[in-house]
């Protein structure tokens, strides 16, 4: 076409694209926190890659941007070939040029050609669904900006051109004889008979050279917006999903070292923008501002302030808005560099950092693979520990947590006051507990909460009806501290998972049955950062295994009668316990199990995770358990059934704000397993 242009394109475009892919690389390398702990198992990254990037599994939850964006995804794998094949014919006069392989007429060519021009249709109605979902339908998750609809436009218009030219070439390789259709190039050959072999030789150049130059132009437009736009995650996106934390989804990052960040006056957790993690950023670059994190957040859908997606929007502004300073910094090595502005509240106020429950769910949906509580939590730590900046309601739970062990202020005397009237042994009054199967980790809840201290009564009745050789702490037994970990108090987490673990360790525990999934999650991924592991097991599942080996036999049907099943957060999204707690209620004659819309790894929170449970919840339209119970009582279920004291105590609540407490039951499962056990 023309070698001069287009190696000046080539040249000046891959420069500056180049100049600012690096400045984005060097505002990676300013965290100070770090990243995932280990990039190695490349065989779970490589699913991970090939599932949710290239499989794009959970942007297919969404329909019908799903089908749309899978569409134009895999027709830019496939496109990315032609323009290659027209940057080399940019530097000859042969209109087939395609690197050999691939020329014009050749087996390769003729595939490829077909291939091709069915992706440009598919690449076409993608971006038109978008347009209309941005346009007409103006769907709420997604931010509505007229870059997005422009970098549409780009893409509909550069498909075009390739079909001009496409269309000029079939004339021109004609040289005036008939034009007939062919298979191999179905656009190519139907634009050339219906446009271009009618508008007369030097036009139908023109229209050529429009074409390829459109085409190429606009490809090295799009690639140099990348870096400024949201569209960046076209080159990151990929590499962040490979690159995944992949520490189990409930463990947050532990501070190594506090004591010693404490005496050489460190920060805690996370106050300033170079203080993020290279992975932090990437996520930063790679999020598609898609949306679902934020329609899937119990917080936001309840009318809350907090907005994962807009956090994610904010702290990218924020870096870039202070790429230069930070810049000079990662090049220097200059600590008097260092930015200074406090994120909270420059980039996320406090009312929306405390309306997070942690539950997950923004994490579970986003198809990028984001994460977004670490940071909240990170967030929250500078607040707390340094600040001294947290919900006055927290405070007499930290108080608690302080001085009896327990958020509820719950004395060591009473921990054992559940379990009156029932045979509890008590592991400090056993004197060899080798043959002991399970140390049952009854929480705090139980010897605060009447709901609670029935479903811990009802485990243990459980476990002597199956014969279990089994022990509780008593006494001994302090919160695992999830409460002071999720709401920013990690040093006060810290002492009392030292202190827990050397008594499980004193006692040379090695597996526990827990009834709360808070406890369950902290005691099985997050104590092993500090010498404590176990073999951690949830009473539903270890209920439903005594079923299964016929320890436990189910002999009474209960009242027929339909239940649903809420499904807590740190059992399901956290630990992927979805199927035994439904598997130990089908087993119950009577029952019939029914689900609500919103149910597994999609199932609202009840609202009590992230510390909720023991502050004032944030303002909104509506409160986050009121609104999942009303999800709940749609399916028309006489029960509501539950596996978490939380989850428990939240419901039962939202029952009686809807006066359905009379008509509708709330158990936790144990309950209903000891009805029918009899």
């Amino acid at each position: 076409m023309n070698p001069i242009m287009m190696a000046l394109l080539l040249v000046v475009s891959l420069g500056v694209f180049a100049y600012s892919a690096r400045r984005r690389w060097l505002l990676m390398t300013i965290g100070s926190t770090p990243g995932p702990d280990d990039i190695a198992d490349p065989d779970r990254r490589m699913g991970l890659m090939m599932r949710l990037a290239f499989g794009q599994q959970r942007l297919r939850r969404y329909q019908p941007a799903g089908f749309a964006h899978m569409a134009i995804f895999f027709g830019f794998l496939v496109l990315l070939l032609r323009s290659l094949i027209l940057f080399a014919r940019g530097f000859t006069t042969d209109p087939d040029f395609g690197y050999w392989l691939f020329d014009h007429g050749s087996a390769l060519g003729n595939v490829y050609g077909l291939i091709k021009d069915i992706y440009i249709v598919l690449v076409v109605v993608g971006a038109l669904i978008f347009l209309y979902l941005r346009l007409v339908n103006k769907t709420k998750r997604m931010t509505q900006s007229s870059e997005a609809v422009g970098i549409l436009v780009i893409i509909v218009v550069m498909m075009i051109a390739d079909v001009l030219y496409d269309g000029a070439v079939t004339v021109q390789r004609a040289g005036g004889a008939d034009i007939t259709f062919s298979i191999w190039e179905p656009l190519g050959t139907l634009a050339a008979l219906g446009v271009m072999q009618h508008v007369g030789e030097s036009a139908n150049t023109f229209l050529m050279h429009c074409g390829f130059w459109a085409h190429v132009v606009l490809v090295l437009l799009f690639l140099n917006m990348l870096p400024f736009t949201k569209h960046f995650h076209v080159i990151t996106a990929i590499p962040n999903v490979y690159l995944a934390d992949l520490k189990p989804a409930g463990k947050l990052r532990t501070i190594d070292d506090l004591e010693g960040r404490v005496e050489r006056e460190e920060t805690l957790g996370v106050r300033r923008i170079d203080q993020l993690g290279w992975k932090a950023i990437l996520d930063l670059y790679s999020c598609t501002e898609c949306g679902r994190c934020t329609d899937q957040c119990p917080a936001n859908r309840t009318g809350k302030k907090l907005s994962p997606k807009q956090l994610t929007i904010n702290l990218r502004n924020f870096l870039y808005q202070h790429e230069p300073l930070l810049i000079r910094q990662a090049d220097n090595g200059d600590d008097k560099a260092a930015h200074r502005v406090d994120l909270v509240p420059a980039v996320i106020d406090e009312e929306s950092l405390w309306a997070c429950t942690t539950c997950g769910a923004c994490e579970t949906e986003c198809p990028v693979l984001i994460g977004y509580v670490d940071t909240i939590v990170d967030l929250r730590r500078h607040l707390v520990m340094e600040r001294g900046e947290y919900p006055a309601p927290l405070q007499e739970a930290y108080t608690g947590l302080e001085v009896t062990g327990s958020p509820y202020s719950v004395d060591a005397s009473q921990r054992l006051e559940w379990a009156e009237g029932l045979d509890v042994p008590v592991r400090s009054e056993i004197e060899n507990g080798d043959d002991l199967e399970v140390l049952l980790w009854v929480g705090c809840a139980p010897a605060a909460d009447e709901r609670s201290r029935n479903t811990a009564r009802a485990v243990a009745q459980l476990l002597n009806a199956a014969g279990v050789k089994w022990a509780v702490l008593g006494p001994e037994e302090q919160c695992t501290g999830d409460v002071a970990r999720r709401s920013g108090n990690e040093y006060l987490f810290q002492i009392l998972a030292q202190a827990n673990i050397e008594v499980l360790n004193g006692y040379g525990t090695k597996r526990i049955l827990t009834i709360c999934p808070h406890c369950f999650n902290t005691l099985k991924h997050e104590y092993p950062d500090f010498g404590g592991s176990y073999e951690v097991l949830h009473h539903t599942e270890y209920l439903a295994r005594l079923v299964t080996e016929g320890r436990l036999k189910i002999t009474q049907p209960v009242e027929d009668q339909s239940v649903v099943y809420h499904d807590s957060c740190y059992l399901g999204r956290y630990n992927d316990i979805y199927d035994s707690p439904r598997d130990l209620l089908r087993k119950v004659p009577g029952l019939t199990v029914l689900e609500a819309n919103a149910s597994r790894d999609r199932g609202m929170c009840c609202g009590a995770g992230g510390g909720q449970m023991f502050k004032e919840e944030e303002q909104g339209s509506e409160r986050v358990n009121i609104a999942r119970t009303e999800q709940l009582l749609a399916t028309g279920a006489g029960t509501i059934a539950t596996a978490c004291p939380f989850c428990t105590r939240m419901l039962s609540d939202g029952l009686n704000e809807k006066e359905r407490a009379e008509d509708v039951s709330q158990r936790d499962i144990a309950e209903i397993l000891l009805e029918a056990v009899g």
